[in-house]
């Protein structure tokens, strides 16, 4: 799977998504401009000591993602996470190779991006008293949701116990 942030403004969640992509195996894709810098001590203290494990891409703009990413691949689609988007992110049929886009906090991705896409925005249901949840939940959410629909592929799907054992 690929999570991609289009010009995410908030260090702490992309270090919290770039945890959970080390989590999964997941390719976090970055496209400028960033609102901090990776290197800043808010983004290592979120992502902790994996941002050094993580697969992470970055590109001018979302001309050059596609280009680099989606040009000649029909295998891959790309999944617009958005408020604005008329199915949920259940209804999706994710694949191996796709890519799940989210906007930055403040404004979400740009409607002159979404236009192109109607067929793959999706959206997380919600009450309409907010404009959105947190960025790196609803990464997860959604993540979670694709990587459940490929039967967690490669991952580890039973843990042991430290100090005991199961009866």
């Amino acid at each position: 799977m690929n999570i991609v942030l289009h010009q995410p403004e908030i260090p702490a969640n992309t270090g919290n998504i770039g945890r959970t992509c080390v989590a999964t195996g997941t390719v976090l894709h970055l496209i400028e401009p960033l609102g901090f810098r990776l290197t800043g001590k808010e983004l290592r203290r979120a992502g902790m000591d994996y941002w050094e494990h993580l697969d992470v891409r970055r590109y001018m703009n979302f001309e050059e993602f596609v280009e680099k990413n989606l040009a000649g691949n029909s295998n891959a689609k790309i999944w617009m996470a958005t408020t604005k988007a008329k199915k949920v992110y259940t209804e999706a049929q994710f694949g191996a190779d796709d890519f799940i886009m989210f906007g930055k906090e403040s404004a979400g991705i740009p409607e002159e991006i979404l236009v192109d896409y109607e067929d793959t925005c999706i959206r997380i249901p919600m009450l309409d008293k907010i404009r959105s949840l947190n960025l790196s939940n609803s990464v997860s959410i959604v993540l979670y949701e694709a990587l459940r629909q490929q039967n967690f592929a490669g991952m580890q799907l039973a843990g042991e116990l430290h100090h005991m054992e199961w009866k």
